[in-house]
């Protein structure tokens, strides 16, 4: 991955990362909360030995006592040590639990030993400490005694007394949340990236073209209000998903000049990729132009079309199929447009024998010589056979590619599906495609100027309307 994909997936899952920081910042603030706190004495010594006055002396000296305060260092944390201070304090502990709080460091190069003791209470950890300023001397004043009745040559001095420190030296609030936060991150990015990885639906123009080389002829963006109103291009012409199916009109038109396609099967790799609502506006922007249009309801098993359309589907696609209507008798003419449109029909109990019968294929030459372009929306490839078996009695076919709904193995199944019966896919089409998944040709980019929509115009007038109607009258 680039660094492009790394910060397409911090836009795009930056929900994902916010939680998981959040829930990691919130367990850390209640780890603090829950921690005890931990209190810390400090005490210091200054060890020194008994040499001659000549330098040799002194230098054999000094490293005689840097070498004893190593010794020193652990021998604070023996029983020789702690045992008379446990007795002093009349402390129920043992030794080796004495020793777990009792640490010694010797700065480099010095004979300094310094001694932190901790503990729950600052007050305890004080005591500890001061006992041990108290018994250490004599300890070693005694380990290093040579003989009865002579000084010890090496004396321990106490150059900084314990006291009480009121701080906690754990847990750190602001060192904990610093660390959680980065954590949280660290997390939250490796989450995101795992859902990314393992998310295997196309989404955009690259996820396409990594699947199949077959042409993307337009993007179509999602918009949550679809199902709404799912003819955007009659009811919000201005809009960009209704520019977007003009541009799929106008790439469709070009996709071979000289013997272009008339009619076109258009279909998807799944249901719910929004196949019939792209196969109405594509309708409606061909039929813009003044060519003439049939749409045809050619999912015979789950027909959706005709409801978008606003028509009723008693008769169509299979009364003349088994030659109970004519053609003339199941077309309906869509207002006022160059659009005619033929429902399915009664549900028969064999769609695909009738789409790839004789019959169909007569029929859809007769209407190519009426029309010059027909549309017919048929079913998804993977569940069903019909939209194949369609390809191979029309001029191509278009398939919509649900950005978000169809995994990419399932995209290169469909393709494949189509091949098999040497079905001339003519373009994809990329639909549903969000904003911050865009990464491609199609989805990424926005107009600098952009006309003010037909359904914006009508909040804003029923905005102003609702304003007016709180706005008491003034009475004069």
């Amino acid at each position: 991955m680039e660094l492009q994909d790394y910060l397409r997936v911090v836009r795009k899952r930056w929900r994902v990362i916010a939680f998981v920081t959040l829930l990691v910042l919130a367990l850390s603030a209640a780890f603090t909360m829950m921690s005890t706190k931990i209190y810390a004495s400090t005490t210091q010594f200054f060890v020194s030995t008994s040499v001659g006055d000549n330098v040799a002396a002194l230098q054999q000296g000094n490293t005689f006592t840097q070498q004893r305060v190593k010794s020193y260092s652990q021998l604070l944390e023996s029983p020789k040590v702690l045992d008379p201070v446990i007795e002093d304090l009349g402390l129920e502990v043992t030794p080796d639990t004495l020793a777990s709080q009792v640490s010694s460091t010797v700065p480099l190069d010095t004979v300094i030993l310094e001694v932190t003791v901790t503990e729950t209470s600052p007050q305890q950890a004080a005591k500890i400490a001061a006992s041990i300023d108290k018994v250490f001397p004599k300890t070693i004043e005694e380990i290093e005694r040579v003989q009865s009745g002579e000084g010890s040559p090496v004396k321990v001095t106490v150059v900084k007394p314990a006291d009480v420190n009121p701080t906690p030296i754990s847990p750190r609030p602001s060192r904990n949340l610093a660390l959680g936060l980065v954590l949280g991150l660290l997390l939250g990015f490796g989450v995101a990236l795992l859902r990314e990885v393992l998310d295997t639906t196309v989404k955009s123009q690259r996820d396409v073209t990594a699947v199949t080389h077959k042409t993307v002829i337009g993007g179509i963006a999602y918009d949550g209000d679809a199902p709404d109103h799912p003819l955007i291009v009659q009811v919000d012409p201005r809009s960009q998903r209704a520019e977007a199916f003009r541009v799929v009109r106008t790439n469709l038109q070009f996709i071979d000049v000289a013997n272009p396609p008339k009619s076109i099967v258009v279909t998807s790799s799944l249901p719910g990729e929004g196949k019939s609502t792209t196969t109405a506006n594509l309708a409606l922007s061909i039929a813009e132009t003044g060519a003439k249009v049939c749409v045809i309801e050619g999912n015979l098993r789950r027909p959706r079309l005709l409801d978008y359309l606003g028509f009723e589907g008693s008769v169509g696609l299979t009364d003349v199929l088994i030659g109970r209507l004519d053609v003339e008798d199941v077309l309906q003419p869509f207002g006022r447009t160059t659009l005619s449109v033929m429902g399915a029909g009664p549900i028969p109990p064999n769609p695909s024998e009738l789409l790839g019968s004789a019959n169909m294929e007569r029929l859809i030459e007769a209407l190519s010589a009426r029309f010059d372009y027909i549309l017919i929306d048929a079913p998804p490839l993977l569940p069903v056979t019909d939209a194949a078996v369609l390809s191979t009695v029309v001029d191509g076919a278009l398939v919509i590619v649900g950005a978000g709904v169809v995994a990419k193995d399932e995209l290169k199944h469909a393709i494949d599906s189509l091949d098999a019966v040497n079905g001339q896919v003519l373009g994809l089409i990329l639909n549903r495609v969000r904003e911050k998944d865009g990464s491609g040709a199609y989805g990424s980019y926005r107009y600098e100027y952009v006309q003010e929509s037909e359904r914006q115009r009508a909040k804003e007038r029923r905005g102003r309307s609702k304003e007016t109607k709180k706005t008491p009258a003034h009475v004069t």
